[in-house]
């Protein structure tokens, strides 16, 4: 499906008009955001840039740029995917295909971390993080961003998501404090953590034919496929996690819009307590599960 959109010639104004109009047209949800960003990436320009050039006319070869990046969001090719990068936790984390792109469902499991962490007097800790299933490395950047004296690993049994994860932590200039180990889950680790972080592969494989065609088609399958019943990898990293962390260390897990009480099930059948109850995401889904590791 094209754009089939002359856009050479066209203002920069009227060419993200233009541009909006024939994504709503094929049923994108936030077309003016997308085609504002589709637009500002091709042109090489920020928000405040495409207000100042607004009035200047589309060149030949950027209008092609236009066509193409038009033409693979229409495709339900993520905007993230097609300028392979997102933001997350105000960082910006560049992606590759083997990393899902990470959404602001994920910013509440960081939420959760730092509010037990502060409501603990730990944050200036020199804490030692794990964060299973690291993918672009998202969720351990975000923390270490927040916490100055701590440092972390991050584990992925893709080493293309490895790859990403470390070029975030060199761009982010926390590779010092940032290190990547290829294996599964958490098995090349040894502890104790302080906290263990993860946003693994959930999604019923069932599920798969009725998810949104930007997330079926474009992440990485190995990275969402949970199997049967959503909780393959909560099963196989929890023991693990249990036996990894420091006495009193926290474990938190992104979960399913359905998934807190079995995950929190888990939880419990691995010696774990449950102190905090589920924190919920901006849509009010229980998004992620808090667990703690007693003293003994």
């Amino acid at each position: 499906m094209s754009a089939n959109i002359p856009f050479a010639g066209l203002t920069v104004e009227a060419a993200r008009r233009a541009l909006a109009a024939n994504l709503k047209d094929n049923s994108i949800e936030s077309p003016d955001l997308d085609a504002r960003l589709l637009i500002g990436a091709a042109l090489d320009l920020d928000h405040t840039g495409l207000a100042t050039q607004a009035a200047r006319k589309i060149a030949e070869d950027e209008a092609a740029i236009i066509e193409t990046y038009a033409q693979r969001r229409i495709a339900h090719e993520p905007v993230a995917r097609i300028l392979g990068r997102k933001e997350f936790w105000g960082l910006d984390l560049h992606l590759s295909r083997d990393t899902l792109v990470p959404r602001p469902d994920t910013e509440t499991a960081v939420e959760a971390a730092l509010d037990i962490l502060r409501s603990e007097s730990r944050v200036g800790h020199a804490l030692r993080i794990a964060d299973i299933g690291t993918g672009s490395g998202a969720i351990l950047l975000a923390l270490l961003s927040e916490l100055p004296a701590a440092t972390g690993v991050g584990t992925d049994i893709s080493a293309g998501a490895l790859a990403t994860a470390e070029m975030n932590a060199q761009r982010l200039g926390l590779a010092s404090r940032a290190s990547f180990i290829r294996c599964d889950y958490a098995a090349a680790l040894s502890g104790p953590f302080d906290l263990i972080v993860s946003n693994p592969p959930y999604i019923r494989s069932a599920d798969f034919a009725a998810l949104d065609p930007d997330v079926r088609d474009h992440d990485p399958h190995l990275a969402l496929d949970g199997g049967t019943d959503g909780l393959n990898a909560y099963r196989a990293i929890v023991p693990q996690a249990a036996s990894l962390l420091a006495p009193h260390g926290i474990l938190i897990f992104e979960v399913g819009y359905d998934q807190s009480a079995p995950v929190g099930e888990i939880m419990r059948a691995a010696g774990l307590t449950l102190p905090h109850p589920p924190r919920a995401d901006l849509g009010g889904i229980h998004r992620a599960v808090m667990g703690r590791k007693t003293a003994f």
